[in-house]
């Protein structure tokens, strides 16, 4: 097989969607890239990704390849668990403390941070609207995050997302009374248990 089938082949497979590291570990010179942008078979979104030219750039995806380290957490990740029906108008990501840069402002994304001991804790692979594997936390976390301290979060966003849990087959008190209490906030989520349970 030669280099740009190969690359075709990597598109096929992750969603037409490929980056120059992913190129560089199969053994293939990153000019092949330039070739299938210049012969408009792909477009680059941005430093060292590219997509197919005919698919739709998954905003969620590249924000994940370029910030490693971001997790879609808060509002987002309710609206990808479906328990909330509105569209986050900017992607909220959860990073470490200590964890700078300086890019992420010009991006559409609010950033919260986390201590490391907290920051894997409910850490899921998920799948963007578009199909690709993003990492976020769960719903248990989610739901934590969301009535946290001094958050923006909507009362209304917080109160359907709680229904909505509480009414599900699979959910996991015990792990959300559990994650509750790690993250300081039982008391706020008892309250809407008691109520919805």
């Amino acid at each position: 097989m030669d280099n740009i089938e190969a690359i075709k082949e990597m598109l096929a497979q992750n969603n037409g969607i490929i980056t120059a590291s992913q190129v560089t570990e199969a053994d293939i010179p990153r000019h092949y890239l330039k070739k299938l942008v210049d012969s408009k078979l792909l477009t680059r979104v941005d430093r060292g990704i590219y997509i197919k030219t005919e698919i739709l750039e998954d905003e969620m995806y590249i924000l994940q390849y370029k910030y490693g380290k971001g997790i879609f957490s808060h509002e987002t990740a309710l609206f990808i668990h479906g328990l909330t029906d509105r569209t986050p108008m900017k992607f909220t990501m959860t990073f470490p403390y200590g964890y700078h840069v300086h890019s992420l402002k010009n991006e559409n994304v609010k950033i919260k941070k986390t201590i490391k001991e907290l920051y894997g804790l409910g850490l899921i692979n998920g799948v963007s609207p578009y199909g690709n594997t993003i990492r976020l936390y769960d719903m248990e976390r989610t739901l934590c995050d969301i009535v946290k301290g001094n958050n923006t979060c909507d009362i209304q966003v917080v109160n359907q997302a709680m229904k909505q849990y509480a009414s599900m087959p699979g959910k996991n008190v015990t792990k959300l009374f559990d994650y509750a209490e790690k993250l300081r906030v039982k008391p706020k989520v008892l309250n809407y248990m008691e109520v919805l349970l």
